[in-house]
């Protein structure tokens, strides 16, 4: 394990059969936090994942709180457009989770609110209202596993 991808409440299950193939492809684990907008049986969210699907360590969680206690030592980095850092000035590492949140909502305030420290941003001009989440996702994923020297990839 190299790195661990949180999605909190993701709803669009093309997005998340996305990040399952990044996560395939790059040795990530990912973990789905409930409810889930889909069902993991869905055929868009197999489709988007191709044959990558059997390769994703996944795990499922009840609630991020269910999460955060099975990994008390864990650090934990938030996000959001509301961050202050940019993800490039974050401090990865190994084993450390990312977390993301839905695409229509983002992630709780009072989560934000509680990690302030620890929420990063991708840049963006102001105009914009977010990335799509998968690709979110892979620009967060690849500046992390580039700050850890890509364990594990060739």
């Amino acid at each position: 394990m190299s790195l661990n991808i949180v999605l909190v409440e993701p709803e669009i299950p093309q997005n998340t059969g996305n990040i399952a193939r990044t996560c395939a492809a790059t040795g990530c684990t990912l973990h789905l936090v409930k409810p889930l907008g889909f069902s993991v049986d869905d055929k868009h969210l197999k489709r988007a994942g191709l044959d990558y699907w059997s390769l994703v360590d996944i795990h499922y969680h009840d609630s991020f709180e269910e999460l955060k206690s099975k990994y008390p030592d864990g650090l934990f980095f938030f996000s959001t457009t509301k961050g202050k850092k940019k993800h490039t000035d974050a401090a990865y590492q190994k084993d450390c989770f990312i977390v993301f949140g839905k695409e229509t909502a983002g992630l709780p305030k009072q989560l934000l609110e509680e990690n302030k420290e620890f929420c990063i941003r991708v840049p963006m001009i102001n105009d914009a209202r977010s990335l799509n989440l998968a690709n979110s996702v892979a620009i967060v994923v690849y500046e992390a596993l580039r700050q850890i020297g890509f364990p594990d990839l060739l």
